[in-house]
């Protein structure tokens, strides 16, 4: 089994009041009829599924029209931003550090295969760790959504979406390198169930590479082809 997909939420409600988020939906899957697309959420979050090629020329057309949309909003917010500016020429410094600490927490959210999850999880355990954010992930089946928490303002969202990179990057390249065999026990009674168990465990310290998922009815293999092949063979005899 081999990944060949995956699973990422969107959020547009950064359109909302310049577009009818239905009808962006409906052009985004004009633009994108390879992907599936699930339902627009209240909050202007969406699942969408396919290929990382395809879910790239989404962002990307995305990105233009958010890109519009700035330039529109620079243009009429400049003397806002003015009369912000003079505001906070009048702020105390107390005042200003009160602020920045109860700013609210940023949110980013990233949707992974599960499978792909735990293996980053075991081997690249430094990919869930960031500067000022907290990493948490929650495991529905075979999709694992990671949530990365920080500090408001422009320094904790930087953070942020530097750690949701990290994690989108480290995703993809394993994606690409990744594969899943599984061991059944459809056919073998509690005991030898166990026995596998047992004998997988032992294996375990030889293949280095290799993560062993045990379930009730079998037990996942996920590592590079070569290592997963070497494992499975090594069980066999």
């Amino acid at each position: 089994q081999v990944f060949l997909c995956v699973t990422s939420t969107l959020s547009v409600a950064v359109f909302r009041g310049h577009f009818v988020l239905e009808d962006l939906v409906e052009e985004m899957k004009k633009q994108s009829p390879a992907l599936d697309f699930g339902p627009l959420q209240p909050d202007g979050q969406i699942a969408v599924q396919g290929s990382f090629p395809a879910l790239r020329e989404l962002r990307e057309f995305l990105l233009v029209k958010a890109k519009s949309l700035s330039e529109e909003d620079k243009r009429e917010g400049k003397s806002r931003q003015r009369l912000r500016r003079k505001l906070q020429e009048h702020r105390g410094a107390t005042e200003t550090r009160n602020s920045i600490r109860d700013a609210p927490r940023e949110t980013q959210v990233v949707v992974l295969d599960t499978d792909i999850y735990l293996y980053m999880r075991s081997f690249h355990p430094k990919t869930f760790q960031g500067s000022d954010v907290v990493i948490s992930g929650v495991t529905d089946g075979d999709i694992t959504t990671v949530c990365i928490q920080s500090a408001g303002g422009k320094a904790g969202a930087a953070h942020g979406l530097r750690a949701k990179r990290t994690i989108e990057s480290c995703s993809v390249e394993l994606q690409k390198i990744l594969r899943k065999e599984r061991i059944c026990f459809k056919e073998h009674s509690r005991a030898e169930k166990q026995k596998y168990k047992q004998l997988c465990e032992r294996l375990k310290p030889r293949h280095p590479g290799v993560l062993l998922l045990p379930y009730d009815t079998h037990i996942d293999v996920v590592g590079t082809s070569v290592r997963v092949f070497e494992f499975t063979e090594d069980v066999k005899r």
